[in-house]
């Protein structure tokens, strides 16, 4: 029975992505966004003040066909010193039938807000290009489109992204926005592929000390779009000795405005998210966040794995004064 359930809700999967193709695509989901900046705000570019590497992997709804896959690699450092931040970001991204791949060039300017340099505003862009992929032999129909294609379409479009992000010792906000051009091509002319949306992401958060060796790290993340229903991320973890986070997270769908093409009954519960982040090494960090549905999917596919590497360059190869914790 729970096979039979799973080949449903892959039809399903399917079904909705044919029934939705010239409607807004919604951005890959993911939780190690708390781990590094990057993946949502090109103004974080340089925050850690050294050349930082970072990958993840993450598989949605395991045993679901055609469930999500992504992989992101990302590597930023700062210039001119310390007041512009550079980055490069190339993901992939795989839902059942659609296949999407994206590289984008980050640019932050990072003002001074104090002396020492420990309180910034940065303001970043990013310009890059993502290939948008729809293979119609995976697509089984019963009803099938006079445009839905037989073999994989391609769509090449420009893209842009802008964000704002501020941090000191204790307290980090940021706000950004992306698909920014992609959003306003056309791209039902060229293939017959999701049309792009713009999402916004608003995230807070704060360094609280519970003495020498234990820190808290609560922050929030609300992602939003016009078309599709707005999430809410709650976030806590915990610091121990700077070596080792332990935490986990709440997602929900809110409603913060009305939306008239979403309905009303849709369920709010989401997932909550257990994740921990280490440094074997100094330089070296492994992040794991685990994703327990419990929307629709509960019961039905064993949950979502994300798995993370980084690496930090360190010329100093001293200890900073100010460990940069978010």
């Amino acid at each position: 029975m729970k096979q039979y359930m799973k080949k449903i809700i892959s039809i399903l999967t399917f079904l909705l992505l044919g029934s939705t193709i010239s409607k807004a695509q919604q951005d890959a989901q993911y939780s190690q966004y708390i781990f590094n900046g990057i993946y949502i705000n090109p103004a974080y570019a340089g925050y850690k003040e050294v050349l930082n590497l970072h990958s993840f992997y993450r598989t949605q709804w395991t045993g679901v066909t055609g469930a999500p896959k992504s992989f992101s690699f990302a590597a930023d450092a700062i210039a001119n010193n310390g007041n512009v931040g550079l980055a490069f970001q190339v993901a992939s991204d795989v839902l059942g039938a659609q296949k999407n791949l994206m590289a984008y060039a980050s640019y932050a300017y990072r003002l001074k807000l104090n002396d020492e340099g420990s309180s910034r505003l940065a303001l970043g862009v990013s310009a890059g290009i993502m290939q948008l992929g729809l293979d119609g032999s995976i697509l089984d129909p019963n009803d099938r489109e006079s445009r839905q294609p037989f073999g994989m379409e391609r769509a090449l479009l420009p893209d842009a992204r802008f964000g704002v992000f501020f941090s000191n010792d204790r307290y980090f906000a940021g706000f950004s926005a992306d698909n920014l051009i992609s959003s306003a091509i056309d791209v039902t002319r060229y293939a017959y592929v999701p049309q792009p949306a713009v999402h916004y992401y608003l995230t807070a958060g704060a360094l609280v000390p519970i003495n020498e060796s234990i820190q808290l790290r609560p922050s929030f993340l609300i992602k939003d779009d016009k078309k599709g229903p707005t999430s809410l991320d709650l976030n806590m973890f915990m610091i121990l000795s700077e070596r080792f986070w332990l935490g986990g997270s709440y997602r929900s769908a809110i409603k913060l405005y009305e939306k008239n093409n979403l309905q009303d009954n849709l369920n709010a519960r989401n997932s909550v998210v257990g994740a921990l982040q280490l440094f074997p090494t100094r330089n070296l960090r492994i992040g794991y966040a685990y994703d327990f549905a419990t929307g629709p999917l509960q019961g039905y596919a064993s949950g979502t794995h994300e798995i993370s590497v980084g690496y930090s360059f360190d010329k100093n190869k001293v200890r900073m004064v100010s460990p940069r914790q978010f």
